[in-house]
């Protein structure tokens, strides 16, 4: 144990070293050393006094967390398989079965297997629960599961998996898997190219233009530029794709830090593929970082038509420091500004309110600010689209049905109830909606809103003070109009659900590729994005 402590303790002390180095703190230099050896002491005689058994690594652990949590969601401590997941993130490649899985304290979900890879191949469906992998119960595993599907190209393993109540087997035999940032390009028509653009990697540009260059050389003249739920990556990857439409020694991105080395002004650097193309850009909520330097900079160039819904707000940059023991922590260095000077960061962590969570920037706070045509454009929301279409209504219950895997399981039992020969006009009706609806219910689906726990609050308080019965009474006469309420809020919100539904639906029968396929004959932004670039006028009135 003591040894154990005293490789522990050593931790801190290195990381000294590390600290006095970095410009930033340098002017701090004393007070770091000091608040360092304050923490050193504590932890030492915390491990070597408290009255049980400590285990310092979970302990570290749980003060570095609770550390950064104070700053904001994207500044990070980073383990050794957190490093090599955010390398897999960046180059794309890896060695494994080809599936999106999600790691459960039980059992391996296959979110969604890859087209023509080992998993699929193997016969692995979205949905199924992989229980056992080679000897290991992940039940009983204690480190991360997900690693015992990874190994060299070429071995096998052998997996144990539940679906619909029955267990199978299958061997997989791993295999190089590459994630394309550019999972789908197409013609939507004789004229009009569609790229969809999933993740800033480092192939991102390279695909990008690819992509760009071979719907030209098939006739496209105009393009659809597909973000929507692209969660951003690298800075670098979206200045080269902004430069594929504007010309060289363009200004595309700005970030500012109180660390000088950091304040960069950064420029496209190359010629590009066509200034002049009609370009339509696509963007949702899920749109963020990097898909929003692409999308904010096009639109403040006036060089695209921003199609959607307003984009998610992250104004921040991250970038990795190596630390010790193979660790690192990626820590927000500077905020990025478009061309027009508009930071589009959302989310204020640094001005927290009363229960410590970050507040939205209020829209009478919002600055506004000139595209390169005069086009009033305005920061501390997202990017706002040009042609906009309506998010979900009430975020927080539709959020909580799809963080619940409540659309994920419905369309798997769907699929294994549903058979068709033909995807193409496939069609949730009402009725397929008031059966997800009973689904929700029958599968308990709760959520409490903060009028409930403020109302849970009261009752409790009425009832230590003895107060009388109709408290109670009114309370759940109000509990009975809430559910109501909630009732009527997945309504509202009935076709987000439906389109989550579909898209989840779609993927079971076509793969991800056959829902892009899907998307270009059913899609609403899609039809709206191609309606605007067949009508010039149209497209140029909205530059202007």
């Amino acid at each position: 144990m003591k040894k154990l402590l005293k490789k522990r303790i050593i931790i801190p002390v290195l990381a000294c070293g590390l600290f006095f180095t970095t410009t930033a703190f340098q002017n701090d230099f004393f007070e770091i050393a000091k608040q360092l050896e304050i923490f050193t002491t504590l932890f030492k005689e915390l491990n070597m006094n408290y009255v049980d058994e400590t285990n310092p690594g979970d302990l570290m652990d749980t003060a570095i967390k609770s550390m950064l949590a104070d700053l904001d969601p994207y500044t990070n401590f980073m383990n050794e398989q957190d490093v090599e997941a955010a390398r897999i993130n960046n180059t794309g490649d890896y060695t494994g079965i080809g599936a999106k899985v999600k790691t459960l304290k039980d059992k391996l979900v296959i979110v969604e297997p890859y087209k023509d890879y080992p998993a699929d191949k193997a016969g692995l469906k979205a949905g199924d629960e992989i229980i056992k992998v080679g000897n290991n119960l992940i039940a009983d595993y204690k480190e991360d599961a997900g690693e015992l599907l990874r190994g060299v190209t070429g071995s096998s393993v052998e997996v144990t998996y539940k679906r619909q109540g029955k267990t199978n087997t299958a061997t997989i035999n791993r295999a190089e898997v590459e994630i394309k940032a550019v999972p789908y390009f197409s013609l939507i028509n004789n004229k009009t190219g569609y790229i969809v653009l999933s993740r800033f990697n480092e192939k991102a540009a390279a695909e990008t233009n690819y992509a760009l260059r071979d719907l030209k050389a098939q006739g496209a003249q105009k393009i659809i530029l597909d973000l929507r739920g692209n969660p951003g990556g690298l800075l670098n990857e979206a200045i080269k794709i902004v430069n594929l439409f504007v010309p060289k020694g363009q200004l595309v991105v700005t970030t500012k830090s109180k660390v000088k080395k950091y304040n960069k002004t950064y420029y496209t650097q190359n010629n590009p593929i066509d200034t002049d193309i009609p370009l339509v850009v696509l963007i949702d909520g899920g749109s963020a970082s990097a898909s929003e330097i692409v999308s904010g900079s096009l639109q403040d160039l006036d060089r695209a038509v921003i199609v959607g819904s307003r984009s998610f707000g992250k104004g921040l940059v991250q970038r990795p420091k190596e630390l010790i023991y193979g660790t690192q922590v990626k820590i927000t260095i500077s905020r990025y500004y478009t061309p027009s000077g508009r930071c589009i960061q959302a989310l204020d962590y640094w001005h927290r309110n009363e229960k410590g969570e970050a507040v939205r920037v209020k829209q009478e706070n919002y600055n506004e600010y000139k595209t390169k045509n005069g086009r009033k454009v305005f920061d501390g929301g997202g990017v706002f689209p040009d042609a906009s279409f309506d998010a979900s209504n009430n975020s927080a219950i539709t959020s909580a049905i799809v963080n619940n895997d409540l659309v994920f399981n419905y369309a798997t039992d769907y699929y294994n109830k549903h058979k068709f020969d033909n995807i193409d006009n496939f069609k949730l009706t009402d009725a397929d909606f008031n059966d997800f609806k009973t689904y929700l219910k029958s599968n308990n689906f709760t959520f409490e809103t903060e009028t409930e726990k403020a109302l849970n609050k009261a009752l409790e308080a009425a009832t230590k003070e003895e107060l009388n019965d109709d408290i109670e009474k009114d309370y759940k006469t109000l509990l009975d109009n809430l559910n109501k309420s909630k009732t009527s809020i997945i309504d509202a919100n009935k076709t987000y659900l439906l389109e989550q539904l579909t898209e989840e639906i779609v993927k079971r029968y076509v793969y991800r590729e056959g829902l892009y396929d899907y998307y270009k004959t059913h899609d609403t932004k899609i039809k709206k994005a191609t309606e605007i670039l067949n009508n010039p006028s149209t497209y140029n009135d909205y530059l202007h």
